[in-house]
């Protein structure tokens, strides 16, 4: 369309009570901290006299066919000698961005899809259901004897995968899968992927296994995609399931993404389990604690000396990331181990400092 930017009123995987604005620059990345900020600053002050009026800003119109180039798009980023006649996939849409082209594209490739949460009202956006509610797909992917099942969020940007068992996929194991995939047709670009520091352990072993170098970013697509840019770097994306093709695309896409796992499934003639096992996912527990404030972890000495304790405790068997979301007033309290019952005990264990401190 040649625009000079686009805006997005999206709340991604969480309520619409949380919808806010995402701002694309007119080469179709987002816009940096610095120009967010910028533009915030600027909303929010005395902008009385300083509008302009509608005959001056121009005029609006709607792309009637905007769907039908985006499932146009879509289906050139799948494989041209390969379809999915015969392949049976749950999609889970969330009520969201995906409720239509998810399955029309699906099908245009030859599967049978069975769709699920795709009455959008402009309420149930992820109301029970999407990426972060992964449960239903699963049960309905073995019900239904899918192939794999594929939830989206509201928006559309992340996939969460779930195999023909009924087992759902981590964000790093689609990475994991794609990764060799993509070296062995020759477009991962320098050998590389960027992952962020909430990536799993198993992640960064499955890569050496594999031969395939690894940077670590920021947690969010933005700092993922900005290290891709600086190292030009086609493969990148987080555990959460925002995963970038950056040959096709300037930003996640979970139908893209899931179009590519399906791709990966034909070409390999395996089952998702079976490509799953690429990668070992070592225990990790993650607890969401809602705060009032977000000052500085570090300023708090309880909260110091507790991750402390438990670092030195997990040595070189695991690790501890605590930090806040950058969309919620949440902090993020994650913790990797040996066993699923030492995470559970020194993530709660933090938690539990945080909570009484700014909780």
């Amino acid at each position: 369309m040649r625009a000079d930017a686009g805006i997005v009123i999206s709340a991604s995987h969480n309520p619409i009570q949380d919808s806010g604005i995402k701002i694309f620059s007119g080469e179709g990345y987002k816009l940096p901290d610095e120009k967010e900020l910028e533009i915030e600053k600027i909303v929010l002050s005395d902008v009385k006299g300083k509008t302009l009026s509608p005959y001056e800003l121009g005029r609006a119109f709607r792309m009637e066919d905007a769907r039908g180039r985006y499932i146009v798009f879509l289906k050139h980023t799948f494989p041209k000698e390969y379809m999915l006649e015969g392949r049976r996939f749950v999609l889970d849409c969330a009520n969201g961005a995906t409720y239509r082209v998810a399955p029309e594209t699906f099908r245009e490739l030859g599967a049978e899809v069975i769709p699920l949460f795709n009455e959008p009202d402009g309420r149930n956006i992820n109301v029970n259901c999407g990426s972060q509610h992964p449960e239903k797909l699963a049960e309905a992917v073995v019900r239904h004897k899918a192939d794999a099942g594929f939830a989206f969020d509201g928006d559309g940007d992340r996939l969460i995968a779930v195999d023909e068992t009924g087992v759902v996929l981590t964000g790093d194991q689609v990475i994991a899968l794609c990764a060799k995939i993509m070296k062995e047709e020759g477009r991962l670009n320098g050998n590389l992927v960027v992952r962020t520091v909430m990536s799993n352990v198993g992640l960064t072993a499955a890569f050496q296994e594999l031969g395939i170098d690894s940077v670590m970013a920021g947690v969010g697509d933005r700092f993922v995609l900005e290290e891709m840019v600086a190292r030009g770097a086609v493969l990148g994306g987080e555990d959460s399931g925002h995963i970038i093709f950056r040959e096709f695309h300037t930003t996640g896409d979970g139908i893209l993404t899931a179009l590519q796992v399906a791709a990966a499934m034909v070409k390999e003639g395996k089952t998702l389990s079976e490509l799953a096992k690429i990668m070992t996912v070592y225990p990790q527990n993650l607890i969401n604690l809602d705060v009032c404030s977000k000052p500085d972890l570090s300023s708090i000495p309880e909260v110091v000396s507790v991750i402390e304790a438990v670092e030195k405790q997990l040595a070189d068997r695991g690790r501890v990331l605590v930090r806040y979301s950058g969309t919620q007033n949440m902090c993020r309290v994650m913790v990797e181990g040996p066993t699923r019952e030492e995470t559970e005990i020194y993530c709660r264990r933090i938690a539990d400092v945080i909570r009484a401190k700014i909780g």
